[in-house]
């Protein structure tokens, strides 16, 4: 063969490879019990070569999974080494420290044989919707507390279910029949994904993926290297505060780059917490390198070559890099924001090539009900734990406007507000995109949103909060004003605390407004005709489009020309 059509061949076998992966997240979202997986896509999947390196990645996912999964199945093969793996196997953790950072994530793992030859292995990963303990509300003192911890062990061998370990998982549940349907979910992705691998072994006659695999991985090399290489080169730091939980905390960075690697540390970051916001390297490295690599190679696929060229680094025991055995249920808290950390240095590096801080930690409605969680006596009282959800604003982008209500750097989708109602008590009164909620700017952040809820039966519900940009809203750069914080309250005005389980009481409305993005660049350069349109659809306000934008809107919905040339030259 010549070497031209043996680069096309790879192309086109690689091209063939994402297609696999993707099938086999996609079966995982048909068969999943949890709606956190089935609606949101909250899951990774994808295909390693027998040294245990990212070769293909699902599109379907998030960069929190799969990036943290990228790291976890060397582990795996660490305790499991490849001439262990039979046929018919498939290993388990939850290890937050081995796996994506909390409980509630069960990583998969299925050695792929193709003619009684290891040829691939699979992994896949999805949120179950409970694993114990206290669960969501990150107030225990230690990772013991907030549910079952799986080490690393065998979950599936010959083809036959582990029944102790699915009987244990079911008995530390609140969801038992959810959670056991998850498990067999996860296991039917990676064989789905192995049986569509030999498959397309068999049709380009191979015998392993070997040199397909070298071919993958050096050709990404040198790509990466390419967009490293045209990177500007120096040091720059950055800082952000953001509100913590119980206490502000500030997000350090240091950025580095060489023209060979891109080197990001967060040094100069605060300590761990006593809350479950605390977050292990394998998070903090997953999010980091994904804010990273938006920046310097949005276009290359993901893989072990394109990640390797990013390196993440943290003082041991900080928020960032929280050592066993710290709480760290709800990671994203901090872990969500670490993006826009990283965005601050090549903003510096940058100027005015980078978008602006958007709400970043998605707004969870994180609902439950029942007496064990309320404390309500009312013995009809519907007992449910659900998770839907909710995202605020982007940062504006230097070439367009911020997206609204989207879950930047998540990447989950919004659960379908029917769905939820389906399967608890909640009622959605309102949801929609929030006026004035985006910093302005010649490009404006995205929109937040204000959504209403209650419950149907009339009875108390508890919402866990973990929210940011609350105190600290996302910062607008380039002359770009901030994005409008967040907030939630009662309708009928009783407080509520800031942070963790919160009592809603019977026949009580709770209203929540998610923060927006921030504004890049001079607000009164903003086109005024966006400006106007901004306003004819009800996102910005005829005031703010005056004060801040410097626009004239006639009654008749037009713009004033003349005015807006006066209100641009006064200032």
């Amino acid at each position: 063969m010549s070497s031209q059509y043996q680069t096309i061949r790879h192309q086109v076998m690689w091209d063939r490879l994402i297609n696999v992966v993707e099938e086999q997240a996609r079966t995982m979202m048909r068969v999943a019990f949890s709606p956190v997986v089935r609606e949101a896509g909250d899951l990774s999947a994808g295909m390693f070569n027998t040294k245990g390196e990212l070769l293909a990645q699902a599109v379907t996912g998030t960069p929190g999974l799969f990036n943290s999964m990228a790291l976890s199945v060397k582990h795996f093969m660490d305790a499991i080494p490849a001439d262990e793996m039979r046929p018919g196997n498939s290993y388990i953790t939850n290890d937050p420290w081995k796996g994506t950072g909390h409980l509630f994530d069960l990583v998969v793992v299925t050695p792929a044989f193709h003619k009684d030859r290891l040829v691939a292995i699979f992994a896949c990963t999805a949120h179950v919707s409970d694993i114990g303990g206290t669960g969501p509300d990150p107030v225990s003192p230690d990772v013991f507390a907030e549910g079952l911890f799986i080490p690393i062990m065998p979950l599936c061998t010959e083809g036959v279910m582990n029944p102790w370990l699915i009987n244990l998982m079911r008995a530390n549940s609140r969801e038992p029949a959810h959670l056991e349907g998850d498990v067999y979910a996860l296991v039917a992705s990676n064989e789905t994904g192995g049986e569509r691998l030999r498959r397309m072994m068999d049709e380009y006659d191979l015998t392993d993926i070997k040199e397909l695999s070298a071919y993958i991985l050096e050709t990404s090399d040198i790509s990466m290297l390419e967009a490293v290489q045209a990177m500007p080169r120096g040091e720059w730091t950055s800082s952000m505060r953001i509100d913590g939980f119980d206490e502000p905390l500030d997000l350090v960075t240091t950025l580095k780059m060489d023209g060979e690697y891109v080197d990001i540390d967060f040094a100069g970051s605060s300590g761990p917490s006593r809350f479950g916001i605390n977050c292990p390297i394998c998070y903090t490295d997953a999010y980091t390198s994904f804010g990273a690599k938006c920046v310097v190679a949005p276009h290359l696929a993901n893989n072990a070559a394109v990640l390797s060229r990013i390196r993440i680094t943290a003082p041991e025991n900080s928020i960032v890099n929280a050592l066993s055995p710290a709480p760290v249920t709800a990671r994203q808290v901090i872990g969500h924001m670490l993006p826009d950390a990283a965005l601050g240095c090549f903003a510096k590096a940058m100027p005015g090539g980078v978008q602006a801080e958007g709400s970043a930690a998605i707004w969870n409605l994180r609902l439950g009900g029942g007496a064990a969680i309320t404390g309500d006596t009312n013995p009809d009282a519907q007992k449910f734990l659900s998770l839907n959800f909710q995202s605020g604003g982007m940062g504006g982008h230097p070439n367009h406007d911020g997206m609204s209500a989207t879950a930047y750097p998540s990447g989950v989708k919004a659960i379908a507000i029917e769905v939820t109602e389906a399967m608890t008590p909640m009622v959605f009164w309102k949801r929609q995109l929030r006026e004035n909620s985006a910093g302005a700017g010649k490009f404006r952040g995205g929109l937040g949103q204000s959504v209403e809820i209650s419950s149907r039966e009339g009875t108390p519900f508890a919402l866990f909060a973990a929210y940011q940009r609350q105190i600290f809203p996302a910062r607008g750069s380039d002359g770009g004003h901030d994005g409008a914080a967040g907030s939630f309250w009662l309708k009928g005005g009783g407080e509520l605390g800031s942070r963790g389980k919160q009592i809603i009481p019977a026949n009580e409305h709770l209203v929540i407004e998610i923060p927006g993005g921030g504004g890049l660049g001079n607000p009164a350069e903003r086109d005024p005709a966006a400006v106007l349109k901004d306003v004819v659809s009800g996102l910005v306000s005829g005031e703010m489009a005056r004060d801040i934008y410097k626009v004239a809107i006639t009654d008749d919905l037009t713009v004033d020309e003349e005015g807006t040339r006066a209100l641009r030259e006064a200032g």
